[in-house]
C-alpha cells in the first residue's frame, strides 16, 4: 500500500491529503484592512496586515484602488466566455504544466480525490499564444483581461512589499522576484465558474466546486461577486490534526473587497512564520442559492527561476518552476489517470 509520504515529495502536499470531510462550522469575520493613504499609512498598514496574515490567514482589503467598473467589466467578459459552447471553448485547453487555458473539471484535490465542479481560464502570460479568444468571439476580452491582470499584479505587489518590511527582506524583495517583464513570469489570472445545479440536486459529501487547500503561490487575491457565498476558511494555525473536527467559516462575498489568502510559497519564504490557509467552496445546500458562481482570483506566483528559501533555511532551497510544477502535477495528474483508465 502507497503511504502518504510516498505519494507526494512536497510536505504541503502530504499535508493536503488529511484535508478532507465536512468538518464543523462556526461564525467568525475576517479582518478588513482599509488601504486608503497607503503610502502615509504604510507602518499601520504592514502591522495590520502581519496580524491578519498570522491569525487568520486571510483578509479582505477595501479601498484598494481597482475600480469597481474596470471588476464588473472583467467579470461580464469573463460570463461571456464561459457562455461559448464547449467546442469553441476547448480550441483554447489548458497547456500541460503552464497554467494557461481553458480546463473543464479537470482539477482533482488530494484533499478529496474528486474533481472540483467547475471550469476555469487561466492566463498566465508568457504562455498565452493561441489561447486568446479573439475579437469576433469575446470582444474586448484580450485587452480587458490584461489591464486587469496588470493592475492586480500591482496590487499584489503592494501588500508583499509589506510582508518584505516584516521579514526583514528588501521591500521590492517580492515585485523583483514576481518581474511581470520576464519570460519566466509565472502569475496567473483565473477566472472560474462553478457550475449552476438542478432543482433536484442531491447533496453528495464527496462533490465540492473546490475541495479543501491551501495555495500554491505567495499572495492569492480573490474577487467575489454578491450573493454567490460558499468560500469557507479553516485558520491557518489551526489547519493542522484536527481531522473532521476542523473548524470553518464562511467569507461574506463583498464586491468592493477583495479576499486575499497566504499562499505555501510565502510561507516557505517566511519558514512558516507566515501559515498558508486552508479552504475550499462548498456545494450550496438545499435553500441556497443553487445558480451559477463566478469568481476571479490572481496568484502571485514567483518567476520560475528564483529559488523558494527563507532567511533560517528551515526547507531546502527550491526552484519557484520545480515547486509550482509538482504542486499543478498533484493537481490534475489524477484526473488524467482516471480519465485514462475509463478508456
Amino acid at each position: 500500500m502507497t503511504t502518504t509520504a510516498e505519494k507526494y515529495t512536497l510536505k504541503e502536499l502530504n499535508l493536503e491529503t488529511t484535508f478532507g470531510g465536512m468538518g464543523r462550522e462556526i461564525d467568525r469575520d475576517v479582518p478588513v484592512i482599509d488601504l486608503t493613504d497607503f503610502d502615509q499609512r504604510r507602518e499601520e498598514i504592514t502591522d495590520q496586515l502581519w496580524d491578519a496574515a498570522t491569525e487568520v490567514g486571510f483578509f479582505q482589503l477595501s479601498n484598494h484602488g481597482l475600480e469597481l467598473s474596470l471588476i464588473k467589466q472583467a467579470f461580464g467578459l469573463s460570463e461571456t466566455f464561459f457562455a461559448l459552447p464547449q467546442s469553441e471553448k476547448q480550441r483554447f485547453p489548458l497547456k500541460k504544466g503552464l497554467n494557461a487555458g481553458w480546463e473543464f473539471k479537470s482539477q482533482v484535490r488530494p484533499s478529496t480525490g474528486t474533481a472540483d465542479d467547475k471550469e476555469s481560464f487561466q492566463i498566465t502570460l508568457p504562455h498565452m499564444d493561441d489561447l486568446w479568444p479573439n475579437q469576433t468571439v469575446v470582444p474586448e476580452f484580450h485587452r480587458v483581461m490584461l489591464d486587469f491582470e496588470h493592475r492586480a499584479w500591482q496590487l499584489g505587489m503592494k501588500v508583499l512589499s509589506c510582508f518584505a518590511d516584516r521579514l526583514g527582506f528588501e521591500r521590492d524583495f517580492f515585485t523583483r522576484a514576481h518581474d511581470r517583464t520576464r519570460e519566466d513570469y509565472q502569475s496567473t489570472l483565473r477566472l472560474l465558474h462553478y457550475l449552476p445545479l438542478p432543482e433536484d440536486y442531491q447533496p453528495d459529501e464527496s462533490i465540492w466546486r473546490a475541495g479543501a487547500h491551501t495555495d500554491f503561490d505567495c499572495l492569492t487575491m480573490v474577487f467575489q461577486q454578491e450573493g454567490q457565498g460558499g468560500l469557507q476558511v479553516s485558520p491557518g494555525k489551526d489547519a493542522e490534526g484536527k481531522g473532521d473536527d476542523r473548524e470553518w467559516f464562511s467569507v461574506t462575498p463583498k464586491e468592493d473587497r477583495i479576499t486575499c489568502n497566504i499562499g505555501d510559497m510565502l510561507m516557505r519564504w517566511s519558514d512558516d512564520r507566515l501559515k498558508s490557509t486552508l479552504h475550499r467552496v462548498r456545494m450550496p445546500r438545499p435553500g441556497d442559492y443553487n445558480g451559477p458562481r463566478y469568481s476571479m482570483a490572481f496568484f502571485c506566483q514567483a518567476n520560475k527561476e528564483e529559488m523558494i528559501q527563507g532567511p533560517e533555511k528551515k526547507y531546502p532551497p527550491i526552484s519557484a518552476r520545480d515547486y509550482l510544477l509538482q504542486r499543478i502535477q498533484a493537481n490534475f495528474d489524477a484526473a488524467e489517470k482516471a480519465a485514462e483508465a475509463r478508456k
